[in-house]
């Protein structure tokens, strides 16, 4: 029998300085994914269920026809201009065209030769199965778009396949989709392929199917499991005795799913909760239903919310609804918190003896070694050679084994297949976006309940793209939890009508004014709960408005001189720093008075993190606390656990005045400080008093109103009407108690109605912040993949995730590495292994560093060149001398510039 022509294609080859002349066959390879495809859609695994029922199809149909398209996923390698890539391996391949250039890549290449080649000629065939015909074939073309897709990004269309494929290639292609046909669809059943309906069904499955691909090409490229074999053997022998065999192996050594825990109570999660919160009882008893949902729980500061959302997620996996958890939160400080509450938590939710894994996702997840211990990946011994498909290395076509490698040494990405991760919201929004790899996040995902905390904390932008990622999820069947002290109506209507969305059913009706606090858990049959909180976070709060920051001052010196512990929350870093000086300028000791916002370096932006909690967290004493001053900008405003005697805060919106008290007199305790931890005991440091730094909120407020002392808030908060609207209501009550009024407060400020009350010299401002939240979702709309259309290459404006925004900034931002000069060598500024250049570098606005730049010396630049060159770490970043001579960033101030 003659030897089929496709056996002498390589698919994989081993890196030139590895080992030299090893490659596999490309069918080989092909066969190798599919086996790993057939391992990981098992009909009686909940991925394979949950797709299955999304199709409307039976979990064993869809498992054959998509092992059956896996193995077409490789066909744009058969493209002479990819097999010239290498021409050092074996003379019984094909020879290279010097004339065809590989200048589009392998996966676009495959589908193009499907849509302009193969399709058509297969369809002139006579038909492998007589009964079924060959009309099947026509509808192929999304599937195989899904899977020619898996290097992370839908394939292009309308190549001019001629530029890169010889007529033998057109010929060795054909006839291996001809036996692979024979192969996997030898009596399968054709009709449901047919439907209609099932096209339209697909579009929004596919996008975890993409997953499942790259997935797939990436445990079949693992040459521990899959090696590499150069010798023509019969393909149903190879599936059958090597690539099955091989595909358990490869998915039996990826981290076993844990079984998960009964939910056996509050004190089984939970040792140091003596009494449930209201909350945290409507947790352990609201009932859950079989399919997946929604909780949208608003409380006061200090309710236990983060507790009551951890509950339901044990239950949710008790119920069979998920299998982990990722956490979004707002910020890396935040998420550095949420990580140390969850450290001896998360176990519990499993049984005995399982390892479960805990990974942290954000920009600075390499300095937590914690977190890099906290799961054990294996390392891929062999690699295999990149394809080369330029001469920049941004332009390199990486092989599935370095994208592997690259993926699993990120743990932002990774932690979306942990099976729990704690990140920032951005993480998982890349999920919703034109992002490389967006599928295998997705993936992650699909398992997991989502929970995001602070969810008000966001601007219009990434509203609209969690939005959508609440419609993506609840559509591959995640349940949601979403925690916030409090959110505006129209967000909460927004919020649930998206996940409804998903889930293809018709949003229920909220009630308007809704209660609070709230619980709103949705499809259930009571959808909105009104829930008592606890006497603890009961509390009224006296406001009192400082006009000038001569009288700040003066308030924080009397409050010293009492022994209470203040912190001032300035709206801008300038207005920070200028104020810390102010004070020590007023005679505040300087050992007792701290600047914290976000321009430190990480090591001091580390260091000061944890004296802040040392010194005004849950356990600090009297000692720690007396006369302590803390100047800070919004890094304090969310999720770190803290508490002042007194706090002073500049004009926000009304949310994030409310925020911003919860860390006032936030922990029960006697007068001299020390904490109190038995229940009904009352805080003895007398009635909160929360200080408004505000202009006057006159009636004929004119265009002025906020300036001169105010003009970085409006900046910061462009919204001129909701701050006069903010200052109104607060100055205007003089107090206000938790939580009975949090409702009127946020719809006084943000509702319909409310925009009525502002005056009409405030109002052009107003329009115009206005007009930049429209554009924003504006942005968003542009931006967010279109999910309906499906995994197509027309559905978003795809690049890699680097230059796709998750969030919109004034501004853009730019990473620094500080440096020092010893010895004519430029070191790190941080004295630390083995993270020394991460944790010296700091994010400064664009402007700012602009500026920085223009001081360096030009007997540095040369020398910052050379570092570069050395430090694979700082091609990306740039990089700031720090001379004796110039005082641009210290330890105490952070950036001054």
């Amino acid at each position: 029998m003659a030897e089929k022509l496709y056996y002498k294609y390589w698919g994989k080859a081993g890196a030139d300085d590895v080992r030299n002349n090893s490659y596999h066959l490309l069918p080989y390879h092909c066969l190798d994914v599919a086996a790993v495809g057939w391992q990981l859609l098992k009909p009686d695994m909940p991925l394979c269920k949950q797709l299955a029922k999304q199709l409307e199809i039976e979990p064993e149909w869809l498992r054959t026809l998509f092992v059956f398209c896996l193995a077409l996923h490789d066909l744009g390698k058969f493209a002479r201009a990819f097999q010239g890539l290498r021409q050092d391996l074996s003379v019984d391949l094909v020879k290279a065209n010097s004339r065809m250039s590989y200048s589009e890549r392998h996966d676009s290449l495959g589908f193009c030769l499907w849509q302009e080649t193969l399709q058509t000629k297969l369809l002139e065939q006579p038909p492998s199965n007589e009964s079924a015909g060959n009309e099947w074939l026509s509808h192929l073309e999304p599937w195989l778009e899904i899977v020619t897709g898996h290097h992370g990004m839908p394939p292009k269309t309308n190549l001019r396949t001629r530029n890169f494929f010889e007529v033998e290639d057109e010929q060795a292609a054909m006839a291996f989709v001809q036996d692979a046909i024979a192969l996997f669809l030898g009596d399968f059943d054709f009709k449901p392929l047919l439907d209609k309906a099932l096209k339209k069904r697909l579009k929004p499955a596919s996008w975890q199917l993409a997953g499942v691909a790259v997935l797939a090409d990436w445990l079949g490229s693992n040459q521990d499991h899959f090696k590499y074999c150069d010798k023509p053997k019969d393909l149903n022998v190879y599936w059958r005795e090597i690539a099955l065999k091989k595909a358990v192996n490869a998915v039996n050594a990826l981290p076993k799913t844990p079984g998960v825990s009964a939910f056996q109570g509050v004190k089984s999660l939970f040792d140091f909760i003596q009494e449930p919160t209201p909350l945290q009882k409507y947790a352990v008893n609201e009932p859950l239903t079989e399919q997946p949902q929604l909780f949208i729980l608003e409380d006061v500061t200090g309710a236990g919310k983060t507790e009551a959302a951890l509950i339901l997620t044990q239950r949710l996996m008790t119920q069979g609804l998920a299998d982990g958890l990722y956490i979004a939160l707002p910020t890396m400080a935040t998420a550095n918190a949420m990580y140390k509450r969850l450290g001896d938590v998360y176990r519990k939710f499993y049984q005995s003896g399982c390892e479960p894994s805990l990974i942290l996702a954000h920009g600075a997840r390499e300095l937590s070694q914690a977190f890099q211990d906290s799961v054990v990946l294996a390392k891929q011994s062999i690699i295999d050679g990149d394809y080369l498909n330029g001469k920049n290395e941004e332009d390199q076509e990486l092989s599935a084994t370095a994208y592997c490698n690259a993926w699993l040494a990120d743990s932002r990405k990774k932690a979306l297949l942990a099976d729990v991760g704690v990140g920032t919201l951005d993480q998982a929004l890349l999920a919703v976006l034109p992002a490389r790899h967006q599928s295998l996040r997705l993936l992650g995902l699909g398992r997991k309940v989502l929970l995001v905390d602070e969810v008000h904390a966001y601007d219009s932008y990434m509203q609209k793209l969690l939005d959508a990622l609440l419609e993506a999820h609840a559509r591959q069947g995640g349940s949601v939890i979403l925690l916030s002290a409090t959110l505006p109506q129209t967000m909460r209507e927004t919020l649930v009508k998206a996940f409804h969305n998903g889930l293809g059913q018709a949003a229920p009706t909220l009630s308007d004014p809704a209660q609070y606090p709230l619980a709103t858990h949705t499809p259930a049959a009571t959808v909105e709960q009104q829930i008592d909180t606890r006497e603890a976070v009961k509390r009224t709060v006296n406001i009192q408005r400082l006009n000038s920051e001569d009288e700040v001052i003066a308030q924080i010196r009397i409050a010293v001189a009492a022994g209470h512990c203040v912190c001032w929350i300035r709206n801008t870093v300038k207005a920070a720093r200028q104020s810390y000086q102010d004070l020590l300028d007023a005679g505040i000791d300087a050992n007792r008075l701290s600047l914290f916002h976000s321009r430190f370096a990480m090591i001091d932006r580390q260091e000061i993190e944890n004296r802040t909690l040392q010194y005004f967290g849950d356990g600090s004493t009297p000692e720690h606390r007396k006369g302590q001053v803390l100047i800070a900008t919004q890094v304090v405003e969310q999720s770190l656990d803290l508490d002042f005697d007194v706090m002073i805060t500049d004009l926000a919106p009304i949310d994030l005045i409310i925020q911003r008290a919860g860390r006032l007199m936030r922990h029960i305790r006697d007068a001299q400080g020390n904490r109190i931890r038995q229940e009904g005991v009352k805080d003895q440091r007398g009635t909160p008093t929360l200080y408004l730094f505000s202009p006057h909120p006159v009636e004929d407020a004119d265009a002025n109103w906020l300036k001169p002392d105010h003009t970085g808030t409006q900046a910061i908060y462009p919204h001129i009407g909701q701050l006069w609207l903010t200052a109104k209501h607060l100055v205007g009550r003089g107090r206000f108690a938790m939580p009975d009024d949090a409702r009127d407060l946020i719809e006084g400020v943000y509702s319909f109605d409310a925009e009525a009350e502002i005056p009409d010299v405030l109002l052009d401002g107003s329009m115009q912040a206005t007009s930049k939240t429209m554009a924003q979702k504006s942005m968003a709309d542009l931006n967010v993949l279109k999910l309906n259309k499906g995994y197509t290459r027309s559905s978003g404006d795809w690049d890699e995730e680097t230059r796709i925004p998750t969030r919109l900034t004034e501004e853009e931002t730019v990473s620094v590495a500080l440096a020092i000069l010893e010895n004519g060598q430029l070191k790190p500024y941080a004295k630390a292994e083995p993270y020394a250049w991460a944790l010296s570098t700091v994010k400064l606005p664009e402007h700012e560093w602009k500026k920085a730049q223009q001081q360096i010396p030009e007997n540095l630049k040369s020398l910052i060149e050379t570092l570069k060159v050395e430090q694979k770490a700082l091609r990306w970043v740039e990089v700031l001398p720090l001379e004796e001579r110039q005082v641009i960033y210290s330890s105490r101030h952070g950036f001054i510039g």
